[in-house]
């Protein structure tokens, strides 16, 4: 490019309309009104903390009720030759495992969620593959008899 034209582009143009600078092909646009990049969407530290807080609260309300559960269970093992007890005990050990299970969930979940808050600039892409390994590594079983066709 000759040095007038660069000069000229400084000045305003050769109409004498401002320039505006853009990078990376996003629109220069003026400063009020919503973006047109992100669509008006905005986005704090403080949500996505409070976004992950609320998650762990929920981690602390199961572990609180695996204790509950552990403590309503107490005295079922010494029970020997009732099936009812046994069945009891085999659904016991199911739902401690599932529960521990959602608490560990939540655990990853609220640490994705601050880590999304800490740096703000993480990519769409990104925070899917979080969730994505966190989908794969807790995803739920099948129901009894699998899953029901059609209805």
């Amino acid at each position: 490019m000759a040095w007038d034209e660069w000069e000229q582009i400084k000045s305003g143009g050769p109409d004498g309309q401002s320039v505006a600078m853009r990078l990376n092909h996003v629109p220069a646009e003026p400063s009020s009104g919503p973006s047109a990049v992100t669509g008006g969407m905005v986005s704090s530290k403080k949500a996505w903390t409070a976004a992950g807080e609320g998650v762990g609260s929920l981690r602390q309300n199961v572990g609180t009720a695996l204790t509950k559960l552990e403590t309503g269970q107490s005295g079922l093992d010494a029970v020997k030759g009732c099936e009812s007890a046994a069945a009891q005990k085999e659904v016991y050990d199911s739902w401690k495992k599932y529960a521990e299970s959602v608490s560990e969930r939540c655990g990853a979940l609220q640490s994705v969620l601050g880590q999304v808050g800490r740096d703000l600039l993480t990519t769409d892409e990104a925070v899917n593959a979080e969730m994505n390994k966190l989908n794969a590594k807790y995803a739920d079983t099948d129901a009894v008899g699998g899953r029901p066709k059609g209805r």
